[in-house]
């Protein structure tokens, strides 16, 4: 580990935070080592969360409405970190790493200081966040960096992963039903603290958000706020941004959130084993068995 460099990380120099950050991607730094040279943080935890994770079904407008709570959230002051999840390649492990393309406030020179932006490949997480991004955003917040926003992949059933990092969990949907029969077979509006209907100025906008609150109120725990937005209009956005910048935990489904985090445990141990790529090519030859892979894999 690099200790200059992650000094200068949490002294506020962006080229060794993102170098740090990469590293930490990679797994040539850990959190753990950070931590026993550098005291842990002592933000103020009083708010009502460290992480947001914001998913949806694509096309539904996550970024531009991202975008737009970049802005209102950096102009009021507080220090937002966003890390946008690309899908790689099953095949080559590339990734576009696009998502920042859409991401214009960034460019206003009034609070460019306070937005920090990172895309992140998925690479052979079979979830749509990698695991490691639990990390990066601890080491965020040591960097001083109040809020980070987890913009995810928006691949169906993959999207519940998002609950085993995140403090809160928000599902953007647009006007068409489509966009909540995705989002109820992945179960997301079981574990959603709130739900926003972006396009709102397009049809059935209005009738989608009341269908969803019919839904909430018949199920356990308390009514996820229901909102309307037009990003690209910019209607609603600036209540929204109000409503989530103090967002509490809704309690619906706490077991169910555990469950992720658990799996996302699990997986992390087998995906960061150094005799991974040996067992696999034993899985290929048939030399062993997937109960003595996961033995193995497992430690035990």
């Amino acid at each position: 580990m690099d200790v200059d460099q992650v000094r200068s990380a949490l002294n506020g120099n962006r080229r060794s935070l993102a170098r740090t950050l990469t590293n930490i991607e990679n797994g040539t730094t850990t959190i753990q080592q950070i931590r026993s040279i550098f005291s842990p943080d002592d933000r103020d935890n009083s708010n009502a969360w460290g992480s947001l994770a914001i998913t949806g079904a694509p096309g539904v407008g996550k970024s531009c409405l991202i975008d737009k709570l970049l802005k209102i959230w950096a102009s009021q002051g507080n220090r937002v970190a966003l890390l946008a999840i690309d899908p790689s390649s099953p095949r080559t492990g590339g990734a576009l790493l696009g998502d920042r393309v859409r991401i214009t406030s960034i460019d206003d020179e009034t609070i460019k200081n306070d937005i920090y932006i990172r895309s992140i490949a998925t690479r052979k997480s079979s979830g749509s966040v990698p695991l490691i991004v639990a990390d990066m955003i601890d080491f965020l917040h040591m960097a001083e960096w109040d809020r980070v926003i987890i913009e995810t992949v928006g691949s169906g059933q993959s999207e519940v992963r998002c609950a085993a990092i995140a403090d809160r969990i928000v599902v953007v949907e647009g006007p068409a039903r489509g966009d909540g029969v995705q989002a109820e077979k992945a179960g997301l509006l079981e574990l959603a603290d709130a739900v926003i209907v972006n396009k709102s100025d397009l049809p059935g906008a209005t009738k989608h958000a009341e269908e969803l609150l019919e839904s909430f109120e018949l199920g356990l725990g308390d009514t996820p706020p229901v909102m309307l937005t037009s990003a690209l209009n910019e209607l609603g956005v600036e209540e929204a941004a109000g409503v989530l910048l103090e967002l509490a935990d809704s309690g619906r489904s706490v077991r169910a959130r555990w469950r992720e985090r658990l799996l996302a445990y699990n997986e992390r141990k087998i995906l960061e084993s150094p005799k991974l790529e040996e067992i696999l090519g034993s899985l290929a030859v048939g030399s062993i068995s997937i109960d003595e892979a996961i033995n193995v894999l497992g430690g035990e």
